[in-house]
């Protein structure tokens, strides 16, 4: 396969998964919060004080992805954003299974979004080693 195809498919992978941090912190946070995303900050029994309030943490962690989406699609010449990337997502969904696990059946549950999140973090990663060429 071409370096340049390999880029076309990293730069989609990086597109697909940005869209998808970006809108998850922008729909169900920041824009519209949504009761199950409140729902399973609460289940972390944080203590009773206003910086641990669900609706801030949910806020804040909607910006919090959508920087992570900015930055996937700003920072291409390094890979280290697809780390942080599959890290977070990875992290995310046991925190799912463990507090929420519910969820995990609902229709468009963090499972499937974040095993397919996760898929085209692999795919770019791959599409983005360096060749042997290079090496």
């Amino acid at each position: 396969m071409t370096e340049r195809r390999l880029a076309q498919i990293a730069w989609l992978a990086r597109l697909a998964l940005a869209l998808v941090f970006i809108w998850h912190g922008l729909a169900p946070k920041i824009l519209w919060l949504s009761p199950d995303e409140v729902a399973m900050i609460a289940a972390h029994e944080l203590p009773d004080h206003l910086l641990f309030a669900p609706e801030l943490i949910a806020r804040i962690a909607g910006v919090a992805e959508v920087l992570l989406g900015i930055v996937l699609l700003t920072v291409r010449r390094q890979r280290w954003p697809l780390l942080v990337a599959g890290v977070v997502l990875l992290a995310l969904l046991l925190d799912v299974a463990l507090l929420s696990p519910h969820l995990l059946i609902q229709a468009f549950n963090p499972l499937s979004t974040n095993l397919a999140a996760l898929a085209l973090c692999t795919v770019a990663w791959l599409a983005e080693a360096p060749s042997a060429a290079e090496s």
